[in-house]
């Protein structure tokens, strides 16, 4: 490879990484956009936000995929509980907003 190959490659490859992120965060959106529906049902369910059996299996599923595909296991562990405490906290600010009648 020489200097000019590299640089293309190194370029091309921003590029797809550039739109990968943006399809993340797009999905990140939706799964976040998931929470009205999950509160609303916790609500009529009378179940708290927190839901540790959930978070365990979303765990346990992030473990296994980690494996599978040779991805680093605590850095995806990492990324879940982000993705599940972003969850809780739009679920919480939709309970909050319930309760002071803003809903």
């Amino acid at each position: 490879m020489d200097k000019s190959r590299a640089l293309k490659l190194l370029q091309d490859s921003r590029e797809r990484i550039d739109s990968i992120d943006e399809e993340i965060l797009s999905l990140i959106s939706k799964r976040t956009a998931l929470s009205r529906d999950i509160i609303k049902a916790k609500i009529f369910l009378d179940m708290d936000i927190h839901d540790p059996k959930r978070e365990e299996n979303i765990q346990k599923k992030a473990k296994n995929i980690a494996r599978k595909n040779n991805i680093d296991e605590e850095g995806l562990r990492q990324i879940m509980k982000i993705l599940t405490d972003l969850n809780k906290k739009e679920q919480e600010e939709i309970l909050r907003r319930k309760n002071n009648g803003k809903y």
